[in-house]
């Protein structure tokens, strides 16, 4: 791929060469996407010849086929064609929807694919079947055609099989002889083998439940029984019908699921179970192979306030705890353990000391030294090269709105390096020899690219420059695109907040300007980065508004002293924050301090709410998407770790809630929810307009039928966007 001679061609120093179209809500959430079709599922080949990724069409930006870029002739292609294996409507099965809004993705075509060790062939799952692509034949074979859906699907490390979950049990395919065998037999019911339970998914970022063993021997896996967790009969009420669902939701305060860990021999079939303890409410977030016979797997208390990382020897049949990370929060937890091959070593992260930070231990858990350090956050770890003694890793090392690559020594001597160079954020993926990374980086001003790099940040060639010149979908918007501003505001307590800020268009500092405060507040989440932005501030922007976000206490990336205030105490440290943004708005002279609104989604909308309820002098105008309004109602492992058990915990539960708030209502609310969230529960909202219509309070309300949490569709997203904007236009703009 010839690199083009102009990276980013900016409208905006440019004006003489461009004529700006109006950015509209129907052209954010149209084809092709706005802010081109830059790659997702970015992988090296395990033999470093090539880059995979999935694509999105220029028709169809949420129709998804394999492509590869091959490193030899710099040239991209695509591997596999969806269609040519299955067009039309994709029927998903139950699982894989709830599986698929877990993972935060949307579409149809090839959503997920994975490498065979050796690198000759690729797998993936397309509507419900197996198929394994031969890079030599260049052809797709079909594993599996059954009426059941299968999922999870992966290449044994040594090639010799394919797994999956079928029917709540772990099958295998003999990719020589083609048979294929079910490994468990008692998956119906409320058991499953080999499959993440619903906190696993959408708390603890772990989408599997099974681990194969490096050399293909061993197959690793979790079995849930959902029995203990209280069914909920939850209505997902859709245009034309309303189903009753039979959901096992474990609401906190209430019973998890029972786990247990067992260790399938794939040739034999049969399993050993590990001794997990006594303590039988727990969680087990994590499990990984060390080496061929030391499985490793995370403990987690049910509070969450003591992690340990244990071992179990299959050649013994025992097994140690290894570390223990503990708090008197919570811990948090991390994708970090990293197991060196040719040293009894292991990298591990912590924060510990305040901020999370990289520490290199031995194999009997001794703590060899502490490789990072600093009052700054590591992000995470991307790549070992151990014959250099080295760990690259992203981190906020130089500011907390960037993310950037750095490298550092074992050995812990401090010796840091940064190895990206551009402004922004940097999301990489390193080949498994560390000798090359892709990055995929943005900034406010540019839009997502894809480029590959040596392990010293050279820039080795281009995947997708996206470079916003005449034809790329952003070009005609370029002239009027606006560049907001970044700074910090001391709060009360001494705290250093950081806002981003959009100025109208056409500024003009003698006129006062209506403001939308965009918030999400909750934990591990950051809004405030130099990033690609969400094209709706940049609409409202352009519409006359000032466009505000802050970084309340409690969101990410600061370390524990800026997170933990929330410690059994959410909606109360973050509203002060917001206000304390508030307050400096109004300090400014083209700010129309009369008229600021507030909109948020998920725990966004749960913070528009506290802060309509709370600080109802400081926002004329609120719109509240999909929020939780009683803390009691959402899940165990996300609501426990920061506000402890209802039972244990009832007054600080009654605090956070917004329902001892809702008289505090002074401006105008929205709200909108989906119908068929299975996510923040619908009764959330339910429960909220009957205390506002008993408290004699008006409202409007926006129901969305058929749709879950994220509000999936270009049709139902043009709705909801055009409803926020004339929301505010009708309650802050004077004008309207």
């Amino acid at each position: 791929m010839k690199r083009k001679l102009l990276a980013l061609l900016s409208c905006t120093t440019f004006a003489g060469l461009c004529s700006a179209d109006t950015l509209t809500i129907e052209r954010i959430f149209s084809d092709p996407a706005l802010g081109g079709t830059a790659p997702r599922a970015l992988e090296y080949s395990p033999d470093g010849s090539r880059v995979t990724f999935l694509k999105g069409r220029d028709e169809d930006y949420n129709r998804y086929d394999l492509w590869e870029y091959n490193i030899a002739d710099k040239e991209s292609r695509i591997l596999v064609n969806s269609d040519s294996l299955h067009s039309g409507h994709e029927e998903l099965s139950d699982e894989e929807k709830a599986r698929r809004e877990r993972q935060r993705i949307y579409g149809s075509g090839i959503m997920e694919y994975s490498w065979s060790e050796d690198g000759k062939s690729l797998l993936f799952p397309l509507a419900g079947d197996v198929y394994y692509y031969g890079l030599d034949s260049k052809s797709a074979r079909r594993l599996t055609e059954t009426e059941t859906f299968e999922t999870d699907v992966r290449v044994s490390p040594k090639g010799r099989y394919v797994s999956f979950i079928r029917d709540q049990d772990i099958f295998v395919v003999d990719l020589k002889n083609g048979k294929e065998r079910a490994l468990t037999s008692d998956g119906h019911g409320p058991i499953k083998n080999g499959m993440a339970e619903f906190v696993a998914q959408e708390e603890m970022g772990r989408m599997s439940g099974y681990w194969w063993s490096p050399d293909d021997r061993h197959i690793a896996f979790l079995q849930v029984d959902e029995s203990p967790v209280d069914k909920v009969t939850r209505s997902e009420i859709y245009a034309d019908r309303i189903d009753l669902i039979q959901q096992r939701y474990p609401a906190a305060g209430r019973a998890n699921v029972k786990i247990q860990l067992g260790i399938l021999n794939v040739e034999t079939g049969k399993s050993r179970w590990v001794n997990l303890g006594n303590e039988q409410d727990i969680y087990i977030p994590r499990v990984q192979w060390a080496r061929d016979n030391l499985l490793t797997y995370q403990w987690q208390s049910r509070n969450q306030q003591k992690l340990q990382l244990r071992a179990f020897d299959l050649k013994t049949n025992t097994g140690n705890t290894l570390l223990i990370e503990s708090s008197d929060t919570w811990v948090n937890l991390s994708d970090d353990l990293h197991f060196l091959e040719n040293k009894d070593q292991f990298i591990w992260s912590s924060e510990r000391d305040g901020f999370k930070h990289l520490y290199l231990y031995d194999l009997s858990g001794k703590l060899l030294n502490q490789i990072t350090q600093g009052d700054w956050v590591v992000d995470e770890v991307e790549a070992i090269d151990e014959n250099q003694g080295l760990v690259y890793f992203t981190g906020r090392k130089d500011t907390v709105i960037e993310r950037h690559l750095y490298r550092a020594p074992f050995n812990g001597d401090g010796k840091i390096q940064r190895i990206s160079s551009k402004k922004g954020m940097h999301d990489i993926e390193f080949s498994q020899d560390a000798s090359g990374y892709i990055d995929k980086f943005s900034s406010v001003n540019t839009p997502p690219q894809v480029s590959l790099h040596n392990a010293s940040g050279e820039l080795t060639t281009w995947l997708e420059e996206n470079a916003v010149i005449n034809g790329h979908p952003l070009h005609p918007y370029k002239a009027d695109w606006i560049t907001p501003e970044f700074g910090t505001i001391e709060s009360p307590l001494g705290h250093q907040l950081n806002y981003r800020l959009y100025k109208p268009a056409n500024f003009d500092a003698s006129k006062r300007y209506p403001v939308m405060v965009y918030v999400y507040g909750g934990p591990h989440v950051q809004v405030v980065t130099n990033s690609w932005d969400k094209a709706f501030n940049q609409f409202m922007a352009q519409q006359g508004y000032v466009v505000f976000s802050l970084d309340n206490r409690g969101s990410a990336n600061r370390g524990t002293t800026f997170e933990n205030p929330i410690f059994k105490n959410m909606g109360s440290p973050e509203v002060e924050d917001q206000v304390t943004g508030v307050k400096f708005l109004r300090t400014l002279p083209f700010v129309d301090s009369e008229n600021i609104g507030i909109f948020g989604h998920s725990y966004g909308g749960y913070m528009t709410l506290m802060s309509m309820f709370k600080a109802g002098d400081y926002f004329k105008a609120g719109v509240s998407g999909a929020p939780v309004t009683d803390w009691s109602l959402y899940d165990t492992h996300y609501t426990e770790r920061y506000m402890g058990k209802p039972e244990t915990d009832a007054d600080a539960y009654q605090a956070s809630s917004v329902f001892p708030y809702t008289e505090g209502l002074k401006g105008s609310l929205l709200i909108y929810h989906g119908m068929a969230d299975d996510n923040v529960l619908f009764t959330n909202t339910t429960r909220l307009i009957k205390q506002l219509q008993d408290n004699g309070q008006q409202f409007e309300l926006m129901t969305y039928p058929g749709k879950k949490h994220s509000l999936r569709g270009k049709q139902t997203r043009i709705h909801q966007y055009t409803m926020i904007r004339d929301f505010f236009d009708r309650h802050l703009r004077k004008d309207s």
